[in-house]
C-alpha cells in the first residue's frame, strides 16, 4: 500500500486524537503540522503553544505556526503533499494553497453537511434543539464547508447531552471514519460526493449568544445552556433594587413542565436544601442546580439563593 505524504492542520484539543489518528496510521507519512501562533494564557499572560502543537512537538513531527495566509501557503509549497488533513485549525486556506496537494484537503466537520456549515455546528445543533447530528469528512474548496462529502455519519443527539459529551461522542466516531478515509485516500479510491439537501450556518458564538432570560420556555434556555457548556456560559442578568446588575451563569439545569401556574416568568417557586431552586418559565419551568455568580467560584443554587437572601417567591 501507498504511504500518503500528509500534513495536519489543527490547533486546539479536540483535534488532537485526529493528530494521532494520523500518526498511527499504517498509510499515512505525516511530515509536518500547521497549527494558529502561540497565545497568551494564564494569569501571567505567557505565550503558550497550542495543543496540536504541543502533542506534534511530542511525536518529533515538525512544526509551523504561520500568521498569515500567504505563509501558510509557502509552506505547503514547499512541503508539497499528496494530501492534507484539517480539524478545527481556524484559518481559512486560500484557494490556490488547496490546489498545491495532489490528492486535496480533507477536513472533518462535526455535522451532517450541508446542515449547520460553519465554526460552531456542535453547539448550534445542542441550542436549536436538533435529536441528529454526525459527523462529516469532506473536501475542501474555496467555500465555507461546501465541499464534496468523502463520508458522512449520522449520530443521535440525547437530551443529556451537552457540547462536551456531544464533542467526545463526535471525536469517537471521527477518529474511526478517519482511519477510513486515509485508507480510502491511499487506494485511490476516496469518493467525491456532492453535498446534497437544506444547508444551514452555525456561525461563531459570541456573548450575546449566551444571554437569556425566564420569559422564554424552559426548554429552549435548557438547550441554550447545555449547548454552551464549552462557554461561553448561558447566563442571566440579575437585577435587584439598591444592587449593580450582575450576570449570573448557569454551569448546570435541566427543564420541566409547569409546577404551578400561579407564579410568574422569572419567579423562584421552590428551593431543595443542598440542592438548586426552580424558577417560572414562559412555558415550563427551570430547575437550576448551579451557577457561577460574577467574580465568584462555582457553587450550588441554594447557596447563591442564601447570599442574596432570596427565597421561594423572589423574582430574579
Amino acid at each position: 500500500m501507498k504511504r500518503i505524504r500528509t500534513v495536519f492542520l489543527g490547533t486546539p484539543g479536540i483535534a488532537v486524537p485526529f493528530l494521532e489518528t494520523a500518526l498511527a496510521s499504517p498509510c499515512c507519512d505525516l511530515v509536518a503540522a500547521i497549527s494558529q501562533p502561540d497565545r497568551p494564557s494564564g494569569r501571567g499572560l505567557k505565550l503558550m503553544p497550542s495543543p496540536v502543537s504541543i502533542k506534534a512537538k511530542e511525536s518529533g513531527i515538525p512544526v509551523f505556526k504561520p500568521a498569515k495566509k500567504k505563509e501558510i501557503h509557502s509552506i505547503i509549497e514547499k512541503i508539497k503533499p499528496d494530501l492534507a488533513i484539517t480539524c478545527a485549525y481556524g484559518r481559512i486556506i486560500l484557494e490556490e494553497t488547496l490546489a498545491i496537494a495532489s490528492q486535496g484537503f480533507i477536513n472533518v466537520h462535526f455535522s451532517l453537511l450541508p446542515k449547520y456549515r460553519g465554526a460552531a455546528p456542535v453547539q448550534r445543533a445542542i441550542m436549536d434543539g436538533e435529536k441528529e447530528s454526525g459527523v462529516t469528512i469532506f473536501w475542501l474548496d474555496k467555500g465555507m464547508d461546501t465541499g464534496d462529502i468523502l463520508m458522512s455519519r449520522a449520530m443521535p443527539i440525547d437530551i443529556s447531552d451537552d457540547a462536551v459529551s456531544l464533542f467526545a461522542k463526535m471525536t469517537d466516531i471521527g477518529t474511526s471514519m478517519l482511519k477510513e478515509a486515509l485508507f480510502l485516500c491511499a487506494e485511490g479510491k476516496a469518493p467525491r460526493i456532492p453535498q446534497s439537501g437544506q444547508a444551514s450556518s452555525a456561525p461563531m458564538l459570541s456573548s450575546s449568544d449566551a444571554l437569556f432570560d425566564f420569559s422564554g420556555d424552559a426548554l429552549s434556555i435548557y438547550n441554550k445552556i447545555r449547548g454552551l457548556s464549552c462557554g461561553p456560559r448561558a447566563r442571566f442578568m440579575l437585577n435587584m433594587p439598591g444592587r449593580k446588575p450582575q450576570s449570573v451563569q448557569v454551569f448546570s439545569a435541566s427543564a420541566h413542565e409547569d409546577f404551578d401556574g400561579q407564579y410568574s416568568a422569572g419567579q423562584i417557586f421552590k428551593v431543595e436544601k443542598n440542592g438548586g431552586f426552580y424558577v417560572k418559565c414562559a412555558l415550563g419551568a427551570l430547575y437550576v442546580k448551579e451557577v457561577k455568580p460574577e467574580g465568584k467560584k462555582v457553587m450550588k443554587g441554594c447557596d447563591f439563593l442564601n447570599g442574596l437572601r432570596l427565597k421561594a417567591g423572589s423574582f430574579l
